[in-house]
């Protein structure tokens, strides 16, 4: 005859036996992600080739270079320019290939807005810092018109091989701050064959140039 111990045991090995076996195979933690790799950090020679290809041909060889080195975070110089033009190298780290060109008038500007985002500030914030701080003159603007020129595309665009570039779409604007349709003649609106203006009245008002343009 079964005692009552043996009961209560039978009734509790089939009431716990679920909870016991779950506690005895632990769920397996899931597997950490892998490491991302460090982007590739193109050699400076091939980083200038590629930076200064915006820029017309006959100020390429003067123009001061920003790119990027294994050793040091964010943007360094690459070389000294001799002109009065600065370009910028490909981001390794971005998932597009983009170089720009620019006359040196727009460096504060320029460097204010890669410093405020480097910061950890939105791009739309950065830009009211960096718009507030032109209109009140703690930040130098240039006080004559000038030109930039870029290059933007897939990665595929830049051949490193050969410093080829192929298929990147170009931009040419030329900045005037604080510009207005009625202080150029410009239309506000953009246009598809003619130039136009862009951010009329702000510090970055600039006339953008449609780039198969005759």
């Amino acid at each position: 005859m079964r005692t009552l111990a043996n009961v209560l045991a039978g009734v509790a090995a089939v009431l716990f036996a679920p909870a016991l076996g779950a506690q005895a195979t632990p769920a397996r933690a899931p597997a950490p992600a892998a490491p991302k790799s460090a982007p590739t950090i193109l050699p400076a020679a091939v980083q200038i080739a590629a930076a200064v290809m915006p820029a017309p041909a006959e100020l390429r060889a003067g123009a001061a270079v920003l790119g990027y080195a294994a050793d040091r975070p964010g943007l360094v110089e690459l070389r000294k320019g001799t002109n009065d033009m600065v370009c910028l190298a490909s981001n390794p780290a971005a998932a597009r290939f983009h170089v720009a060109c620019y006359h040196k008038s727009l460096e504060p500007f320029m460097a204010r807005g890669r410093e405020l985002r480097a910061s950890g500030m939105a791009a739309p914030a950065a830009d009211s810092v960096r718009s507030s701080e032109a209109k009140s003159g703690a930040l130098k603007m240039p006080a004559h018109p000038a030109a930039l020129y870029s290059l933007t595309g897939d990665l595929a665009s830049f051949d490193p091989a050969t410093g080829a570039v192929t298929g990147a779409r170009p931009l040419y604007v030329v900045y005037i701050p604080f510009a207005t349709a009625e202080s150029t003649g410009l239309s506000a609106t953009p246009q598809p064959t003619t130039p136009w203006i862009m951010f009329p009245g702000t510090p970055k008002a600039h006339i953008m140039f449609v780039p198969d343009m005759r």
